[in-house]
């Protein structure tokens, strides 16, 4: 879908006015009468929100410090808890018996956990941790599979007031070395093993392998989760079982009460450049914002059933499992497996059986299992009753109007409206996503800014331009959700986030374009060399550094080209230090290579496509002319000049290169 044929979208679909009369937001006028109070005054509107929405151990008496752009602080004299939010607070308003979490293992099996009993078993894992040495201001890592202990885990870091940094278990030894190196970890926090489609796949064998490689001599304590009770290595007085570190300990534990500025997390993310990034965020204004946006995004009421499919070892998973639904009281569904096993009808299933209300899932899920319903037709969402869903939610990336329409139809009954939210690991939750009570719905459109958000498409000079005209989305006012810092690295921070030229707006990395009509906002994909497959985003500098490593690689050139599954797909162009491979060599390379990236980075940075070439189209001199390649990629025809190329004639051979 061409950004052309998005902007000529003329389906609009209004809200329903029963959904309207019980919204949360109810209606255009609500929502602007909250935009007009965060354009008026917005350190009232947020000071406001702040009080209404947390628990605050010491009030805050400043609500934001700007003397030090672009470090900025939010209610940074008050003190408050992440966990003593979502969890104390529940038991102090009645939702002591209420199910917290639902846990969905791979293999179907079902187990439920009340605020009561998540409260006494983070307190006691809290208290392990203490007995351990981890204390306020440590840093931690999880290396976990999709659980109520890596719920438990998280929760815990935050009572006591360690800082916590998930990193996805799809991730290689190395990829969790380097994490554990960066964010300078104590203590890391893992399980025997994961299952996921019916298998078992490692998780404490890659964390030795990781510690193996060096300079991770911070790093005092291994606790490990007994998930498949698979035989594993254990070094004494390193490594833990999580069920041994909880055994004996209190039900109860006083919170660290921190500032709101106190880093809750550090979560890495890709750049453009090879190291990942660190993304600190702060625990006062990252909580207000994940319940706020529960509020108003969610409309979640007490009684909804909430499943975000997102892992916790990506944002969403923080914000939309992990927090946002325990401090709004909500009940939330944990789900360890994937879409497609046993069969393509899995989520449906699910919704079915537990009564799920709201729904929030990724585009790439969606054209997934569009393609299985066409293939199997007992898997269409049709064959289940899904009666119980009010709210549908789209995240990661942007959705196609067409995957959108199927999902609305046959998901939703064409009474669920969708929320397609934009936003990143940098801005802790939602920033431009309709609201379901309020808002029109324009299929592929994430549409308006939440209150207080003030975005705006400007050139590269920081100017406005047109409605109709794409440009670079910018924040042009902070708020306080938003990425800290890049921990260890503030200069870095500066120049991602904050170049010069932006006249000292947020830059988000994304192109987008608001439409002449309505001004409604559309994503027209990354501006800098980061891809976004599957709603996952990969530095391509990352993937290039990976195969260069490789003793067969000479040089390598990473793009992304569109896919109708998973958005954007990894092409990757490479130079041998040996003669072009053709035929089955050229085939087994390239299985080769996959696999190496496989284990360098992880399963999802595997190039699609790897194409071979005696070398790569460069200018004179030496730069490599990636946007030839994307075009290349695409399986378009070069029309841009490419007189300044050395090389010219190579593009054809990498065109016929497969």
């Amino acid at each position: 879908m061409t950004t052309e044929a998005l902007l000529h979208e003329n389906r609009i679909f209004p809200p329903d006015p029963a959904f309207v009369s019980q919204a949360n937001i109810s209606g255009m006028a609500a929502y602007q009468a909250l935009c007009a109070e965060a354009r008026q005054d917005a350190n009232a509107f947020w000071g406001r929100l702040a009080r209404e929405n947390l628990y605050w151990h010491r009030p805050f008496t400043r609500v934001l410090d700007e003397s030090n752009p672009p470090f900025l602080k939010w209610f940074e004299d008050g003190l408050t808890n992440a966990s003593y939010n979502c969890l104390d607070r529940n038991l102090q308003n009645g939702n002591a018996k209420k199910t917290a979490l639902i846990f969905e293992a791979d293999d179907g099996t079902v187990s439920r956990i009340t605020y009561q009993e998540l409260y006494h078993r983070v307190c006691r894992f809290a208290n392990g941790l203490k007995a351990l040495g981890v204390k306020k201001g440590d840093r931690v890592v999880i290396y976990m599979p999709m659980s109520i202990e890596g719920v438990v885990a998280m929760q815990a870091c935050a009572r006591i007031g360690a800082t916590h940094s998930v990193v996805f278990g799809g991730f290689s030894a190395k990829s969790l070395q380097e994490r554990i190196v960066d964010v300078g970890a104590s203590a890391l926090i893992t399980a025997d093993e994961q299952r996921r489609g019916g298998k078992s796949m490692p998780l404490k064998v890659i964390v030795d392998e990781a510690l193996a490689l060096g300079s991770c001599e911070a790093l005092k304590h291994v606790i490990i989760y007994q998930r498949t009770g698979s035989a594993i290595p254990l070094l004494s007085g390193r490594d833990h079982w999580m069920h041994d570190v909880e055994a004996n300990q209190p039900d109860n534990c006083e919170p660290e009460w921190v500032s709101a500025e106190h880093p809750l997390f550090v979560l890495y993310t890709s750049g453009s450049t090879g190291k990942p990034k660190g993304v600190q965020h702060a625990t006062g204004g990252y909580l207000l914002w994940a319940a706020l946006t529960m509020k108003w995004a969610f409309d979640i009421k007490p009684a909804d059933i909430f499943w975000c499919t997102a892992d916790i070892g990506w944002v969403t998973g923080h914000t939309y499992i992990v927090y946002g639904p325990l401090a709004v009281g909500a009940t939330e569904i944990v789900f360890e497996g994937m879409p497609t096993y046993p069969d393509a009808g899995r989520f449906w299933d699910m919704i079915a059986r537990h009564r799920v209300s709201v729904f929030y899932t990724a585009p790439t899920a969606i054209r997934s299992l569009i393609k299985a319903a066409n293939a199997a037709p007992a898997t269409h969402p049709g064959n289940y009753d899904l009666s119980c869903l009010r709210l549908l939610g789209s995240v990661g990336e942007p959705i196609n109007p067409e995957a959108w329409m199927w999902y609305y139809k046959n998901v939703g009954g064409e009474r669920c409206p969708i929320v397609d939210t934009f936003w990143q690991t940098e801005t802790g939750g939602h920033m431009i996503t309709p609201l379901p009570g309020a808002t029109p719905l324009v299929p592929g459109s994430c549409s308006l800014p939440l209150p207080g958000i003030e975005v705006a498409v400007v050139d590269e000079a920081g100017h406005d331009v047109p409605n109709g005209q794409g440009g670079i989305l910018v924040v042009k006012r902070p708020w306080p959700a938003m990425i800290r810092t890049i921990w260890g690295d503030p200069e870095r921070f500066k120049k991602s986030y904050y170049p010069d030229e932006l006249k000292g707006y947020y830059l988000a990395g994304d192109g987008a374009i608001r439409d002449k009509d309505t001004g409604y906002f559309t994503i027209t994909g990354r501006i800098d060399d980061v891809l976004n497959v599957s709603g996952h985003r990969m530095g391509t500098m990352e993937i290039e550094s990976a195969l260069v490593s490789n003793p067969l690689v000479a040089e390598a050139a990473v793009v992304g080209r569109p896919d109708d599954m998973t958005g954007e797909a990894i092409v990757a162009y490479v130079v041998l230090k040996q003669a072009r491979p053709v035929g089955d060599e050229a085939k087994k390379i390239a299985t080769d290579l996959r696999n190496w990236v496989s284990k360098e980075i992880g399963p999802i940075a595997k190039p699609k496509e790897i194409r071979f070439g005696d070398n790569l189209p460069k200018t004179r001199s030496g730069k490599i002319m990636r946007r030839l390649l994307r075009v290349i990629a695409k399986g378009e025809d070069v029309t841009q000049d490419v007189s300044t190329l050395e090389n010219p004639a190579i593009l054809q051979q990498l065109k016929e290169t497969l």
